[in-house]
């Protein structure tokens, strides 16, 4: 009787993880709330420390747990960068951003490492392409994530070394910034089952 009742508790059991895999397996798509997805940026500088922000214009990431594998991509509207000062702005803008040229920051995500809990906090890594001016950076991004249901939040920090990667430095006689810029994202959106792609 013990053996019968043994057997048919392991059987419930493989059951379970067996859905339990084939839910956590299958490929998630985050769309992002834009109204609730912040980019900010902080500069160094001699005087004071620069403050400012971008807008996300649009964002979907799609990822596998299985392989790993994501792809989507996030949208910035460069030209919505503002630190509050209409001549900073206007330097940042032709000069650094050049904007109206390249009217668009985007990371398009390829990998995602570490999983993400149906509930509470967990912590991922995503590897991706940022494109600035044009051109394509291999950055990865360490997340912090807070899920509630479908509902999801993640915050991750990181620095942009924009005089290496060929931006132009607005460093004047007098004034002296950094070489790197500082980033704070708070992503927020909802994550579904992604439809299977035929």
């Amino acid at each position: 009787m013990k053996q019968g009742f043994l057997k048919a508790g392991m059987a419930v059991l493989a059951v379970v993880w067996a859905v339990g895999a084939s839910v956590c397996a299958q490929e998630m798509t985050l769309s992002l709330d834009p109204g609730k997805t912040t980019v900010s940026f902080t500069l160094e500088a001699t005087l004071h420390t620069v403050h400012g922000t971008f807008r996300v214009k649009s964002g979907a990431i799609r990822f596998d747990s299985a392989t790993r594998a994501a792809s989507g991509v996030v949208v910035v509207d460069a030209g919505s960068g503002e630190t509050g000062n209409k001549k900073r702005d206007r330097t940042m803008h032709r000069d650094v951003l050049q904007s109206e040229r390249y009217p668009e920051i985007t990371f398009t995500p390829t990998r995602v490492d570490g999983s993400v809990l149906p509930q509470g906090e967990s912590s991922i890594q995503v590897e991706g392409v940022l494109k600035l001016q044009g051109t394509d950076h291999a950055v990865t991004l360490s997340f912090q994530v807070q899920a509630a249901g479908n509902e999801l939040r993640a915050t991750t920090q990181f620095a942009v070394p924009y005089s290496a990667w060929g931006l132009k430095d607005p460093s004047t006689f007098f004034l002296r910034v950094a070489d790197k810029v500082d980033l704070s994202i708070v992503a927020t959106g909802k994550l579904t089952a992604a439809a299977p792609q035929h």
